[in-house]
């Protein structure tokens, strides 16, 4: 038998109706404790989604390729026929858009993460208590490997294509850093009502595709008149702008707009963060009744 001294040492959770904003440093240490205990759970779970996820795929990891190449193909046909008029682009619009849609791929697959790895875990939720934050950064572990995928076929495109990264290609990575950052808080932001609701699931396709138009993904930044504004208000337009300039050795026009935006983006973070755990308790207990 193990000696009595031994069940000292397991951790003891106590459970009182005070609510944790009473004690924020207190709950402030208990979120970063649960985001370092969580994370070899964070990697099994990202380890087994990504097998799963191209195990019953015949074309594996194309898949990765094939969408945005796809969306990049149709807007080269609309733009080359006059069907939508394009305006002028620093790149060849071929290049232009197809980095466009790539960063933008990556963006969707941070946004969608945190929602889609708290709903796959409602079961796991109901029955086991675990750091919530695992299935956060496992979220965000499988959106870094699929990013990964995307980055290595998308300079290998633009090699075939002429365009040779410069030394700016250093910073490129931060960029995608920046783009996983801000997809992550806001999908963070929709997970406990998207978890209530499935209408935030169904529609956020509908609502991201808008808002892909008026981000300079597939049209470059307008001059003038109300879609220059909303293409300036866009906190997603300096991010993609600023990464694909670094990607492609262009000087990065809005780098101080870039900033500003990944700085909020953090508070974002910590404050939706903070969020999802006062409300996971909440959502557990109506999912289990």
């Amino acid at each position: 038998m193990k000696p009595d001294h031994a069940i000292l040492d397991l951790p003891v959770t106590r459970y009182t109706a005070d609510s944790r904003l009473q004690h924020p440093a207190q709950m402030i240490r208990d979120m970063f404790h649960d985001l370092v205990a969580g994370r070899e759970l964070a990697w099994r779970l990202a380890v087994r989604d990504i097998r799963a996820q191209y195990r019953q795929a015949f074309l594996g990891f194309l898949w990765v390729f094939i969408l945005p190449l796809a969306n990049t193909i149709t807007w080269i046909f609309l733009s080359g026929t006059g069907i939508v008029a394009v305006g002028e682009t620093a790149l060849p619009y071929p290049v232009y858009v197809f980095t466009g849609t790539m960063l933008w791929a990556i963006f969707m697959d941070a946004l969608n993460a945190p929602l889609q790895q708290t709903t796959a875990a409602k079961s796991m939720l109901a029955k086991l208590n675990f750091p919530r934050e695992a299935l956060i950064v496992s979220g965000v572990y499988q959106t870094l490997f699929n990013a990964v995928i995307k980055i290595i076929l998308l300079i290998g495109a633009l090699m075939l294509l002429g365009i040779m990264p410069g030394w700016s290609i250093l910073l490129f990575p931060l960029g995608i850093l920046s783009i996983i950052l801000v997809g992550t808080a806001i999908g963070l932001m929709l997970t406990p009502v998207g978890m209530l609701y499935t209408d935030i699931g169904r529609g956020l396709p509908l609502v991201m595709q808008f808002l892909m138009y008026v981000t300079p993904v597939v049209f470059p930044m307008p001059k003038d008149g109300i879609a220059a504004t909303l293409f300036t208000l866009n906190p997603l337009s300096p991010l993609i702008l600023t990464t694909r300039d670094w990607l492609t050795g262009l000087p990065p026009e809005y780098l101080g707009y870039f900033i500003a935006v990944n700085l909020l983006a953090f508070l974002l973070l910590l404050a939706v963060w903070i969020v999802y755990r006062l409300a996971m308790p909440i959502l557990i207990e109506r999912m289990s009744a």
